[in-house]
């Protein structure tokens, strides 16, 4: 366990980004102070320790700030290496390996999919979805299973299936594991409150889009 102020993680309770270093925190055991984050009027703690992206999740350690979702699970999983289960292999081949699917499905999964919420038409939407349902390993685990709930809302919003038993059953079980995990139970948001969510953001981003059309 992390002593008391030690570990100090900045995020959005929607974010499937934050989600994954929740995750992997909860699966390593580790105690930490969560700070909800505003980000349409960002905390200065937040601007100070992104100012690059001025995005979440940030980790803070020992009031180092630790950015970017992917690396943020990689420095728990090696800050606290001799706590909790590993979520990288110990074998090098092994873990280059999980750190290459782990690339893929950022570009393959993840990319297409946040581009759904950034279209206008149909047909860019049906095109997103078309690669997302295309592509489909504890680190790589931990990447996906921060989406799972963005996914099944993901689902609920459009009327087509993502992670489809009958197309891709491995994965649509493996999907069903995950969200028994009590890791998994402990920090994933609410599907409806994202769907509420989500829905809230797409009509935002449609009302700041000028219609070309």
């Amino acid at each position: 366990m992390a002593g008391d102020g030690e570990l100090k993680l900045l995020g959005l309770w929607a974010s499937p980004y934050v989600t994954r270093a929740k995750l992997a925190l909860e699966i390593k055991g580790l105690s930490y102070e969560y700070v909800e984050e505003d980000l349409s009027n960002k905390s200065e703690l937040l601007l100070s320790s992104n100012p690059v992206h001025k995005a979440v999740p940030v980790l803070i350690h020992h009031g180092k700030p630790v950015c970017e979702s992917s690396v943020v699970v990689q420095y728990i999983d090696e800050a606290f290496a001799g706590t909790g289960p590993s979520l990288l292999p110990a074998d090098r081949y092994e873990r280059a390996v999980a750190r290459f699917w782990a690339a893929y499905l950022e570009d393959k999964v993840v990319t297409p999919w946040g581009r759904m919420f950034r279209v206008k038409n149909e047909e860019e939407k049906a095109e997103a979805m078309r690669q997302t349902i295309a592509a489909s390993v504890g680190y790589v685990d931990v990447l996906l299973g921060g989406m799972v709930s963005w996914v099944k809302a993901t689902e609920t919003m459009s009327g087509d299936k993502i992670i489809d038993a009958a197309k891709t059953p491995m994965l649509a079980a493996w999907m069903e594991r995950f969200y028994e995990l009590d890791a998994a139970r402990a920090v994933l948001q609410d599907v409806g409150a994202v769907v509420e969510y989500a829905r809230a953001v797409q009509a935002r981003l449609a009302a700041a889009t000028p219609d070309n059309n």
